[in-house]
């Protein structure tokens, strides 16, 4: 994170400061999700029911507001597919699927985040954290499942799914509020991740 969220994070907070905090993530996340990452922080306070200086005093910049609801969207995701690998559905195919799905649609949207941030000069250090080796590790143990079940090609590796996620996002992203081309998008990814019907079993 940048040194003034790693300052923000680095201090132990009363419950009412804690329970402000969160209000303010989780206004953010609405107001940003609603109307881009180019909102103005007074609606995120305005949403929040709180000051102005509440949310700055939590979050000194729009980057460090930014850079945290970010996070928070990829750990809650993390521990969904995690939540995911737990399970051991009974439908493994079923369950792969969806996670890819849920990954799509999450990448679109911390997209923005990133390049907003990018923009900004700001450098958000994924790489530094464990979220992306844990999404990884989920994602191998769904893919196996899958692929023992039949219901996954038997060549893919993990590692030859990201570039694709990350493409079928991008074009998610073009679709824009089509959602009718974004489905097609993500179906034609599915029938190419598919075993042949001479795979099949």
């Amino acid at each position: 994170m940048t040194p003034a969220a790693d300052a923000a994070e680095s201090k132990p907070l009363r419950a009412d400061a804690r329970r402000n905090r969160a209000r303010v993530l989780e206004a953010a996340e609405s107001v940003f999700a609603a109307k881009g990452t180019g909102a103005p922080t007074e609606e995120v306070a305005r949403v929040a029911g709180v000051g102005i200086g509440t949310v700055f005093r939590h979050f000194p910049t729009k980057e460090a507001l930014l850079e945290a609801v970010l996070f928070a969207r990829l750990s809650r995701f993390v521990d969904e597919a995690e939540a995911a690998v737990a399970a051991e559905s009974a439908d493994p195919g079923g369950a792969f699927f969806t996670f890819l799905g849920s990954w799509i649609e999450m990448s679109s949207a911390k997209n923005a985040y990133f390049e907003a941030l990018t923009a900004a000069g700001v450098t958000v250090p994924v790489a530094k954290s464990d979220i992306g080796g844990r999404l990884l590790a989920a994602l191998g143990v769904l893919l196996s499942r899958a692929q023992a079940a039949g219901a996954v090609r038997a060549d893919l590796v993990v590692g030859e799914l990201i570039p694709v996620i990350i493409g079928v996002a991008r074009a998610a992203e073009y679709a824009g509020p089509d959602a009718a081309l974004r489905d097609r998008a993500v179906a034609i990814l599915f029938d190419g991740l598919r075993p042949s019907a001479g795979e099949r079993r």
